[in-house]
């Protein structure tokens, strides 16, 4: 996992080059498209870059963005209206077969079907109209890491040449070198405070989102830390009833408009008695980590790439093995 993880920026140069006429042949068809909806469709750590892609395209190109079920096609065999919608199917195996079952009854109802795929000779690369390969390579730790950091960096690939965004695009070129940087961020640092949690809140909010969803899951699948993902707006509804005294939370935050919201509820919480872990923000009382600075939403691949360092270091302090989590298995093929 440590060394997978730290071959993200490696990966991430990989795809720009061989996805530069890729990404602006597939925005040329979808601005002449002009879709009317963006569907969504994946499972795991893929799901969360989905959770990326909602924020990205609605922020950036305000196309409505939904996350399909699998189960409506692969289990209750139903069809939608899919005309005139982009239905983007995110997998690093493209063998799960729930994923595919989805992404060909998109295409039958008239979908327009891209594939973000690390394994480009796959079932699901072949189901799509156009498939965006996220040049990984291999991946052998069961816990994605470097296909995730690669998912995000193909979304923001595809939204920037979709949106003509060059301020975007110039942050993205730039983001191998950052991810460089963001991987040698003393991050296991955290490691003391959260050796002996029992549970852990994982809060973000917009693009970050995406962050906080995959850091609970490394907390759970690596470092048997139960951890649970909120945006710091859904925390509010009750959840944030559990926080306090030996409850620690971590907050991400990027440097957009959900930024002072995140630092005044996590302020909030610090004076509360919550051992606060954050970063991106400064809160009084709370272990603040390191971050580069990038364009906001490039931000989320550095805290996810700063994260798995923090994770791989604190699931051997728990006396776990971060490669080979109990149950799981690399491809999980579910129906």
């Amino acid at each position: 996992m440590f060394r997978e993880a730290g071959e993200a920026a490696s990966a991430v140069r990989a795809q720009l080059e061989r996805n530069r006429a890729g990404a602006e042949d597939l925005a040329r068809a979808l601005r002449g498209l002009a879709p009317r909806a963006v569907v969504t469709c994946a499972r795991g750590s893929s799901d969360h870059a989905a959770t990326y892609a909602k924020y990205l395209i609605e922020t950036r190109l305000s196309i409505l963005t939904a996350s399909a079920a699998p189960s409506i096609a692969s289990v209750y065999r139903s069809t939608q209206d899919l005309r005139d919608c982009l239905f983007i199917a995110i997998s690093q195996s493209g063998g799960s077969p729930d994923v595919l079952a989805a992404a060909q009854s998109a295409a039958r109802a008239g979908a327009f079907v891209v594939a973000l795929v690390n394994d480009e000779a796959s079932p699901l690369a072949r189901a799509a109209r156009y498939c965006l390969p996220l040049c990984a390579g291999v991946e052998e730790s069961i816990a994605a890491t470097k296909t995730y950091i690669a998912s995000l960096a193909a979304i923001a690939h595809l939204v920037a040449a979709w949106s003509a965004d060059a301020r975007l695009m110039e942050a993205l070129v730039a983001a191998p070198a950052a991810l460089e940087r963001a991987w040698e961020l003393p991050w296991e640092g955290a490691v003391d405070r959260l050796r002996d949690a029992s549970h852990l809140f994982v809060i973000a909010r917009g693009v970050g989102l995406a962050v906080a969803q995959e850091a609970a899951l490394k907390c759970k699948e690596t470092c048997g830390l139960h951890a649970e993902s909120f945006s710091a707006a859904e925390v509010r509804h009750g959840p944030q009833a559990l926080l306090q005294g030996g409850f620690p939370a971590l907050v991400f935050a990027q440097d957009d408009e959900a930024r002072p919201g995140l630092e005044a509820f996590a302020r909030e919480l610090s004076t509360r008695g919550v051992d606060m872990i954050v970063a991106g923000i400064e809160v009084a009382g709370a272990m603040t980590l390191p971050t580069i600075e990038s364009h906001p939403a490039i931000q989320p691949l550095l805290l996810a790439q700063s994260f798995y360092r923090l994770a791989n270091a604190l699931a051997v302090a728990r006396g776990h093995d971060p490669d080979r989590p109990p149950h799981l298995r690399k491809v999980t093929r579910t129906l």
